[in-house]
């Protein structure tokens, strides 16, 4: 961890804290209110921060408005979910359409099966998919379909991933995860992962990966990384799992796309029910066809709001209308062009910016970062950097996520780049190289 003058940083903290209590006294009261009904007044753990989190009143484009009438630049993009910008007018008029017909049918609808198709048509690894309610669900359905198809108990997953918020692997797996048989796994280390894989392969069921660690720090996979992968699972007969809940944006097919691998299950959701409640896992159709109704002793799968018509029209407009393919891939492109330009605006402090396409995280160290230990630095920076953030009408997260939004213009790119020039002014004695 480089090194930073601890009574500097601090003053500097906690000046910055008090200047954002003195400006948002109505987020401030918002929360209050919200403790008597609320645990702490959340319901979303991420969402909260100390003093107090920020009560956003609305959305428009890019942009944000708090409870005080702060305008923001959403650099978050609900962490990936928020594609298509705030109160898209192609969203929408899907949406309303979709409500003239009735919400909750309570039976197959007309929507579930194009937005499938659509879906399917994208990902070739995708023969069949299932919806879901949340990439956490998604996550859960695969795995279980994973140990059902196999007959083995043992998932490997990764140290720093998270793939919902009851299989979370950070510092220490969460004591609510689900009591799965993990084997965690170091990212992006091909020799060790591939020992434990030959170590468990009678009991492995399936290896689950984020093509991009994205909690973690929006910290990539080398391309060997997961196509030894691909070769070690395929070779001990466990299936291997894609989680592209936030990488299916980096093409119209996501990183497996991208890469040319094709795993055996991908599990989605964000964006692709249009910024409503969505998830979906899908695959082979030898696996999928497990959860057939006409099948003697199918696999059960309920959920009543896996097909509401609301997240299928809204995806189906979004695919259709907005993320076109040609589409995907100049968002990636103008993600990658702004994460250099705010790495050259790095340099020369310990700060540096992580991350592939529309996707990215800042990190206060020079280190080289390939997994999520590497990225290990003084959270104080980090907090110092949202607040500065905040104070300069940038609405990124805490931990330093940035998520790119269609809506988002070079104005708006150059707003960022410009507050991130402040901050290294500003603080250029606690992050010198």
């Amino acid at each position: 961890m480089d090194a930073v003058p601890a009574k500097g940083l601090e003053q500097a903290l906690d000046a910055a804290r008090a200047r954002y209590v003195a400006a948002n006294p109505r987020s401030s009261a918002q929360l209050a209110a919200a403790d008597g009904v609320m645990p702490g007044g959340n319901t979303r753990s991420v969402l909260f921060y100390e003093p107090f989190p920020l009560a956003i009143a609305r959305g428009e484009g890019a942009y944000l408005w708090d409870a005080d009438g702060h305008r923001y630049v959403d650099f978050l993009g609900e962490f990936t979910a928020g594609l298509y910008g705030h109160s898209s007018p192609v969203i929408r008029k899907a949406i309303i359409s979709a409500l003239d017909g009735g919400i909750s049918l309570g039976g197959h609808n007309l929507l579930e099966d194009q937005l499938a198709r659509l879906i399917c048509e994208r990902f070739p690894a995708m023969d069949k998919l299932r919806f879901t309610n949340s990439g956490t669900e998604a996550n859960l359905m695969a795995l279980a379909l994973a140990k059902a198809a196999t007959g083995r108990p043992r998932i490997m997953v990764f140290a720093g991933a998270y793939h919902g918020s009851v299989l979370s692997f950070a510092a220490a797996p969460s004591p609510i995860n689900v009591p799965h048989e993990f084997i965690i796994a170091p990212y992006n280390d091909i020799e060790a992962t591939r020992r434990l894989i030959e170590m468990h392969r009678a009991q492995l069921a399936a290896v689950l990966v984020e093509p991009m660690l994205g909690a973690g720090g929006a910290i990539p996979a080398d391309a060997e990384f997961l196509a030894s992968l691909r070769e070690a699972t395929r070779a001990a007969g466990a299936l291997l799992i894609f989680d592209e809940v936030m990488t299916s944006r980096f093409s119209a097919g996501g990183r497996q796309k991208l890469l040319g691998i094709a795993p055996d299950l991908t599990t989605l959701g964000k964006y692709l029910g249009g910024g409503l409640s969505f998830g979906a896992f899908g695959g082979r159709a030898d696996l999928l066809d497990l959860f057939d109704p006409r099948r003697a002793h199918a696999l059960a799968h309920p959920g009543t709001f896996n097909n509401n018509v609301l997240s299928m029209a809204a995806g189906i407009a979004g695919l259709t209308e907005l993320f076109t393919p040609d589409a995907a891939d100049a968002l990636t492109r103008r993600g990658e062009a702004l994460r250099a330009r705010l790495n050259a605006t790095c340099a020369g402090a310990t700060m540096q910016v992580t991350g592939f396409g529309s996707i990215m995280n800042v990190h206060f160290t020079a280190a080289p970062i390939r997994r999520p230990a590497d990225a290990v630095s003084d959270p104080r920076l980090r907090d110092l950097f949202f607040f500065d953030m905040i104070e300069n009408g940038i609405y990124l997260a805490r931990r330093g996520l940035i998520a790119l939004m269609l809506t988002i213009a070079d104005n708006d790119e150059q707003a960022l780049v410009a507050a991130v020039e402040r901050f290294i002014d500003r603080r250029a004695d606690l992050i010198k190289a």
